[in-house]
This record gives C-alpha cells, sequence and structure tokens, in this order.
C-alpha cells in the first residue's frame, strides 16, 4: 500500500470523532446494557437464589421479544408517544420513553427477590425485555434516519463498539458489583447507566420526516393498518431481488451462527478451563471484536457496502479454519488466543458491514417496521439454523465439524455476488443516500 493510501484510510478514522457518530456509540452502549441483565446475568442470579436448572432454562423464553419485535414496529413507527414526541419529536419522544421504561424495569428486576416470589421475577424480566426491544427499533431507525450515506458504516462500527461495550458492563461488571454491593445495588446503578443512552437521545436533533408517506390521521383502523403494515412490505417487496435478499440476510452469517453455537463445548472437550475460556474469549477477545467493528466501519466508506460485505465474508470463512488449526494442536493456549484474536476481528468487521447493509435496505418512510423486520429475521433464522449444529458435531470429528462451517458460509457469499450484479433499486441504497444529502 502507498503512502498516500495509507494516508487516505487513516484519514477515514477522523469520521469517529464526529458528534453524531459518537452520539450514536452511546445509543449503542444504552441499547447493549439490558441484554445480559435478562439472560446471563440473571441465571447467575437465579442460580444463587437456589432456583432450579429447569426453571432457568425456562428462563430464556423472557427474551422472546427480541425476536417479535416487528410486530409493534409499525406503532413506533407510525403513531407518536404522548407528550414526549411533542416535545422532542417522533423518534427521541419514543427514545427517551423506551429508555426511562428500560431504567425503571431494570430497578425492578434489581429489587424483587427470586427466592421468594419468581413470578415477580420473571414479570420484571418480561417488562425490562419489551421496553429493551422497543428501544432497539427506535434506535435503529434514528441512526438510519440521522447518519448520510458517508456515515453509516462508521455508523454500524460503532453502535457494534458501544453494544458490546454495554454488554460487557452488564455481564462481569454487574456480577463484580452484585459481591460488592448486592443485587440490588448492582443494578440500581446498571439502571442509572441508562442516562447514557438519554444524554444521547439529548445531544442530537431528531431527523426530519419524510416528505412522502409519513403517517397522517386515518378514517379507519383498516386505513392505518394498510398504511402502517402492509405499505412497509409492499415497499420492501417493490425493489429488484427482494427474495433473494432475504435469503441472504438468512444465510450471509450461517458459518458463524454453526461456529457460535460450538464453539464453548469444543472449548472444554479440548481441555480448557472456565476460568481461561471466559478471560481469552471474553476479556481478551471482546478487544478485538471492538477493533474489527471500527475496521469494518473504515472498509464500508472506502469500498462501499457490497464489497465491503464480500471482503468479510471471505475472512469470516477463513478464520473458522483457524478452529480446525485448534481441533488439531488440543489443548494450546497460544493458538487459542490467536484464534479467538482473528476470530472476534473478523466477525466485528463483518458485524459493522452487516449492520451498513440492513441500514442501507430501509426506505425512509418506514424505518423503525423495515429494520425491525430484517434484523428479527436475521437473529430468528440465525437461531434456527445454528439449532443443528450439536447433532453435526456428534455425527463427525471437530476437524471435519469446522471445515463445514467455513464451507457453510459459501451459500452467502454466492447470494451476495449474485445481489451485486442486481442494479440498485430506488428503494435502496441510492434512495436513502438521496433523501439524506
Amino acid at each position: 500500500m502507498t503512502a498516500e493510501k495509507t494516508r487516505e484510510w487513516l484519514s477515514s478514522l477522523t469520521i469517529y470523532w464526529n458528534i453524531r457518530i459518537l452520539s450514536i456509540g452511546l445509543l449503542g452502549f444504552s441499547s447493549g446494557l439490558p441484554l445480559l441483565l435478562v439472560m446471563g446475568t440473571l441465571a447467575a442470579r437465579l442460580s444463587e437464589s437456589g432456583v432450579s436448572l429447569q426453571d432457568i432454562g425456562a428462563f430464556t423464553l423472557v427474551t422472546f421479544a427480541y425476536g417479535f419485535k416487528w410486530l409493534w414496529s409499525p406503532i413506533v413507527d407510525q403513531l407518536p408517544f404522548p407528550l414526549l414526541c411533542r416535545l422532542f419529536g417522533r423518534r427521541r419522544g419514543w427514545m427517551l420513553a423506551s429508555q426511562l421504561a428500560t431504567a425503571g424495569c431494570i430497578l425492578g428486576l434489581g429489587f424483587s427477590n427470586p427466592a421468594e416470589s419468581l413470578w415477580a421475577t420473571a414479570l420484571w424480566a418480561i417488562a425490562l425485555s419489551f421496553a429493551s426491544a422497543t428501544q432497539d427499533i427506535v434506535i435503529d431507525a434514528f441512526r438510519v434516519e440521522r447518519l448520510n450515506s458517508e456515515e453509516m458504516g462508521a455508523g454500524a462500527g460503532v453502535i457494534v463498539l458501544g453494544y458490546r461495550l454495554g454488554m460487557v458492563v452488564a455481564g462481569g461488571g454487574t456480577l463484580i458489583l452484585a459481591d460488592l454491593w448486592g443485587w440490588a445495588g448492582a443494578y440500581s446503578l446498571m439502571a442509572a447507566l441508562m442516562g447514557v443512552g438519554v444524554l444521547a437521545a439529548l445531544i442530537l436533533p431528531d431527523p426530519p420526516l419524510p416528505t412522502a408517506g409519513e403517517a397522517t390521521p386515518r378514517p379507519s383502523l383498516a386505513e392505518w393498518v394498510r398504511h402502517a403494515v402492509v405499505d412497509p412490505l409492499r415497499d420492501f417487496a417493490a425493489r429488484r431481488g427482494w427474495l433473494l435478499i432475504l435469503l441472504f440476510i438468512a444465510l450471509y452469517k450461517y458459518g458463524d451462527a454453526l461456529l457460535s453455537a460450538m464453539s464453548t463445548p469444543f472449548y472444554l472437550q479440548m481441555g480448557f478451563s472456565k476460568t481461561e475460556i471466559g478471560v481469552v474469549t471474553k476479556g481478551f477477545g471482546i478487544t478485538f471484536t471492538i477493533i474489527g467493528g471500527l475496521g469494518g466501519g473504515v472498509l464500508v466508506a472506502r469500498l462501499g457496502i457490497m464489497r465491503a460485505l464480500l471482503v468479510c465474508g471471505v475472512l469470516q470463512a477463513a478464520s473458522n479454519l483457524l478452529f480446525a488449526a485448534l481441533a488439531i494442536s488440543g489443548h494450546n493456549m497460544p493458538v487459542l488466543m490467536a484464534t479467538i484474536a482473528v476470530e472476534n476481528f473478523t466477525s466485528g468487521m463483518g458485524g459493522a458491514a452487516f449492520v451498513a447493509y440492513l441500514s442501507s435496505l430501509c426506505s425512509l418512510s418506514y424505518t423503525a417496521t423495515q429494520y425491525a423486520l430484517v434484523s428479527s429475521l436475521m437473529a430468528t433464522a440465525r437461531t434456527f439454523l445454528a439449532s443443528g449444529g450439536g447433532w453435526l458435531a456428534e455425527q463427525m470429528s471437530w476437524l471435519q465439524y469446522f471445515l463445514l462451517t467455513a464451507l457453510a458460509a459459501l451459500p452467502g457469499l454466492l447470494l451476495l455476488l449474485w445481489l451485486m450484479r442486481l442494479p440498485q433499486t430506488p428503494a435502496g441504497v441510492s434512495a436513502v443516500s438521496a433523501a439524506k444529502d
């Protein structure tokens, strides 16, 4: 790479100091913070309270709101939240409402006692999932509408960065604080940290209303449903290759999903202790995820979304081969660290490019509804496709399994090459760019 090219790539990093980009990173933190409070951290609390493993397993159902947030996304997209939307705008009003609700539910969950009333704890966890999923809907819409086309890649990078940091704080941070202050004190601080997202919501002005397709008073429920639910789906289906787009969304991270589903059992069978796994995968590895996320944002800015997706997809598939090398070497800490570093780096890059791609699919008139739809499809497909990973792993050696996970990335990459040949539709990337610039 020439010195001039190096300077061009380094200059791309300056976009991360843009106040809009920094604020989006804060919103990512606010979005990632609640997740583990109803998942891994809550499971640790339930276990400490003497809840049976069967009941702890059943508690995973409290997070169903994240997979079905598209069901109420039209309400967030088209109806104003009373008073707050009038004071702060339609996106910031909903954002502040969902953030305050999330903070309140975190407090309620923190002060509930699963040893005394497991149902009360479950209800607070369900409420927190709904409030947090609603926050995700409006933050995604706000990000797509607030950033211009040149900022989309950086915005995707910092939202991944902020989200991961929020998960780290809610995971390890809450556990440490629970030892010092008890669960109520730890959850109280997590509720206070939702103020980070509130601050970000107050920094940036509300995105302008779209000039076409915006919500107007409707004479009947049927017409409102048509505008809020049917029109966004019809708009999405109007673009060229929309079925291929949906299939690509489902398959792009197929290899990564198979890998993630079986990684922890693999580590344990290789003889790594739970402490070694935690320190390397959660502590050491998160650094490379963050660096990869930021690098993915730069790659999108320099190469464009589609070519960045191709580069990241190839790198993600290649990184799976390092797990095959680890399967050969066995219990080897240097190889484990190298594997985690490369896999997390490429996964962070691919995640940022993929978020930018999903954002580019949304029309400004229906941002919240369409992004909730495509992101829910991504999450649901990832869960469903990864569910067969255990059966596959039992049928073959670990070496064969990880070679298979690399091959599983090929269908998504072939679909991507096909999509790159299709001309852009007015509802796609060019429409988003033109409407914002």
